[in-house]
């Protein structure tokens, strides 16, 4: 196990740092073993981190941080059964990559592809999708280090319920050291890109959601433009966008002038919704197809603040119709689009889709921009509609709210109590959001 000199870490976005007492990257899950067994023998907390894509204090180390750069070994492919096992600390743009290598895929995934598995399962990433739900629902095993310092496997056939609770279980049941993944035959998604006005948008959501395989949209605030994605499966060969439009439009439009865009409005918001206007009547329709994970992601350079919270399908238009309403009462100047996602229900306890097909409404601001009152006004209203905010995404519920939004969160808490009576996992935000 190698140790590390530099005892500070931050995430992305720049809002979360950590001073852990020690930092060390094993390279076994011997080693992650031994690195627990060390901490309780010092009293000391263990937390694994990620590449710092969360919001929230989730990957955040008091005492021992285990890096998990020395874990992104592929274990075994079987491409018969579609089953991959790869260890913790592998991001997700080299999963991508292998599974493709081998002629297979993940059914469904979010827009960002650069955390590390572990990361992205534990806090339940998702992306959009009729069918195909989130990463928690495309794992068929997990292995783990539990707070004894012990090594144990889960599954459906073996411990289920550690399996249901772990597959989204924020590190606080065991150390995440392999992912055994069920991928899908790889595929072509078609995707079809086009500005859309908010009235047609809402009128037309529950045809866009029952007519294609992933469907999302983005609203641009203080304006009537949004952007709605459909991407379904086709036979293929891939026509992709050719080098120069991809530069203009997810490089230079996406990232290098929305990039000034923010800086523009972080130090004039008076002009946000002149800007904002301008920016919605600018996008055009495309259309392109390709290698699946190559049309679910896309480069992202600009640094944002995110909330995201989970509500019932049905209360998906009420909702934004509140939302939208709370822009003309607030006085808010937001520059970033407002992103809504489609989700079927999940079995893992703590995924935010748990139970019941779920709709995902998503805030962001520069990372620059105060988001105190923007955040704090949003999740009232989510709240109040039953939402779930999302594990990584930063909200303020705690315990005693959570509990009432999640069925099995009782049963969480008592698997926790048992595998981790003394909190060798802890951190201030699990201890926000689970009570102890």
């Amino acid at each position: 196990m190698s140790p590390s000199s530099t005892h500070s870490w931050r995430n992305w976005a720049g809002n979360q740092h950590a001073a852990p007492q020690r930092v060390t990257s094993p390279r076994t899950t011997a080693e992650v073993a031994a690195a627990v067994r060390a901490a309780a023998a010092e009293g000391r907390t263990v937390r694994m981190t990620g590449t710092g894509h969360s919001f929230t204090a989730a990957a955040v180390a008091e005492g021992v941080l285990l890096r998990p750069g020395g874990l992104t070994a592929v274990r075994s492919v079987d491409t018969a059964a579609g089953l991959v096992t790869v260890e913790a600390g592998l991001p997700l743009h080299a999963l991508n990559r292998i599974l493709d290598e081998h002629g297979l895929a993940l059914a469904n995934m979010g827009d960002i592809q650069e955390q590390t598995v572990a990361g992205a399962l534990q806090t339940a990433t998702h992306g959009t999708g009729r069918d195909a739900a989130g990463l928690v629902s495309q794992v068929a095993a997990l292995e783990l280090v539990l707070a004894d310092g012990t090594v144990t496997t889960c599954s459906r056939e073996e411990r289920p319920e550690l399996f249901d609770a772990a597959r989204a279980g924020l590190g606080t049941l065991g150390v995440v050291t392999a992912i055994t993944w069920r991928a899908v035959p790889a595929f072509v998604l078609r995707a079809r890109e086009e500005p859309m006005r908010w009235d047609e948008v809402m009128g037309r959501l529950d045809e866009f959601d029952e007519g294609n395989e992933h469907f999302e949209f983005y609203w641009f605030p203080h304006t009537e433009g949004c952007l709605t994605k459909r991407n379904n499966r086709v036979e293929g060969p891939p026509e992709p966008l050719s080098k120069v439009k991809y530069w203009l439009d997810d490089e230079l439009l996406s990232n290098k002038v929305f990039g000034l865009v923010n800086r523009v409005t972080h130090r004039a918001p008076a002009v946000t919704p002149l800007v904002n206007g301008i920016s919605a009547r600018a996008l055009g329709a495309r259309t392109y197809s390709d290698t699946s994970y190559k049309v679910f992601t896309s480069p992202r350079t600009v640094r944002f603040k995110e909330q995201e919270y989970a509500v019932p399908r049905e209360q998906l238009v009420p909702v934004l119709r509140d939302l939208r309403a709370l822009f003309g009462k607030r006085g808010w100047r937001i520059s970033f689009p407002i992103e809504v996602r489609l989700l079927p229900e999940e079995d893992a306890w703590l995924s935010m889709a748990y139970g019941r097909r779920t709709a995902f409404i998503a805030v962001h601001v520069f990372h620059r921009d105060p988001h105190e009152e923007y955040f704090q006004g949003v999740e009232e209203l989510m709240t109040a509609a039953g939402g779930r905010p999302h594990w990584g995404k930063l909200h303020t519920r705690d315990a005693s709210y959570l509990e009432t939004v999640y069925p099995r969160f009782g049963d969480f808490l008592a698997l926790r109590d048992e595998l981790d009576p003394d909190r060798r996992f802890s951190n201030p935000y699990t201890r926000q959001v689970f009570g102890s």
